[in-house]
């Protein structure tokens, strides 16, 4: 089999045993994304192009229209933390 499909077993089993409650699991706490935004101090309108978005779609976030995921929520945490240093790496 190829290493996709090797990769992809994995992934399967591992999708199966959480179902279960088995295995470990990685939880993060919820990020808001307004209150990494005002924190910073920034504009919704600034805060989309760090996050890599249209300001319809960083709107829709704030919203509660979308959900925040995966990279997104690890990025607005480095925000939370380090804002200074985000803008001086995206800007």
């Amino acid at each position: 089999m190829s290493g996709f499909g090797d990769d992809l077993i994995r992934a399967m089993g591992e999708a199966l045993a959480h179902a279960k409650g088995e295995g470990p699991a990685v939880l993060h706490e919820p990020v808001s994304p307004r209150e990494v935004r005002e924190k910073a101090r920034l504009t919704q309108a600034q805060m989309a192009p760090l996050m890599g978005m249209s300001l319809s779609g960083y709107r829709k976030w704030e919203q509660g229209q979308r959900r925040v995921s995966g990279p997104a929520a690890a990025l607005l945490r480095v925000i939370q933390r380090e804002p200074e240093a985000v803008k001086r790496a995206l800007g």
